[in-house]
């Protein structure tokens, strides 16, 4: 049995030894996938035409995370055919600078929505949203009814713009000052709704 053999052989039967260096050469691939990215520019920086969210939209993105939509809903379109053709252009990165965190992933209970701002009018989401099957009689989503109640005047949006500008988005004082008057009047249903309006409607691409 030669050195090489004996070598594997330890590896195999000693739990401890296996596991740790199971951790190494994964913390190793990973990094060598992953670090560079934080340097190329098509992945950190905006594409062109993309602005930071509005207040409205802001604080839209919070409550549709806050009611778990993206756990059924995704916003990665990929860059295969089945998805393009029935999506749209696949996602980039640039994309999605401004989000924290960013809306990615792969479950598709529901449809993906990286490309739904524009489709669809708002009143036909306020009725999905109230009761989805009245527009989609096959939808297994339920009903959010009580956004169209909820005002998001209170909401603490400066105090958010504030610690988005610090993560590096372009708020400038003036806007973080005017932003409470945009949610004078407003519900989390016409939050939600904005949000969903724009998703993919800020960025040009091109297929």
């Amino acid at each position: 049995m030669s050195a090489a053999t004996n070598k594997h052989e330890k590896i195999e039967t000693n739990l401890g030894l296996l596991i740790i260096l199971i951790i190494l050469v994964v913390s190793v691939g990973g990094l060598v996938q992953i670090v560079p990215l934080f340097f190329q520019h098509s992945t950190t920086e905006p594409v062109e035409g993309l602005k930071p969210y509005s207040p409205l939209r802001l604080v839209g993105r919070d409550i549709y995370v806050r009611e778990g939509c993206y756990l059924c809903h995704s916003q990665m379109i990929r860059p295969f055919r089945a998805e393009t053709e029935r999506y749209g252009h696949y996602s980039v990165a640039g994309e999605f600078v401004y989000d924290h965190p960013f809306q990615w992933g792969s479950k598709r209970t529901g449809p993906d929505l990286a490309r739904v701002g524009g489709r669809y009018s708002d009143e036909w989401h306020r009725v999905h949203l109230i009761n989805p099957r009245d527009v989609v009689p096959a939808s297994v989503m339920p009903g959010f009814p009580w956004l169209a109640e909820n005002s998001v005047e209170d909401w603490d949006i400066q105090t958010r713009m504030r610690v988005l500008r610090k993560l590096g988005l372009p708020y400038t004082d003036e806007e973080i000052a005017k932003a409470p008057e945009a949610l004078k009047g407003k519900t989390e249903m016409d939050a939600i709704i904005a949000y969903l309006q724009g998703l993919g409607t800020g960025v040009k691409l091109t297929r």
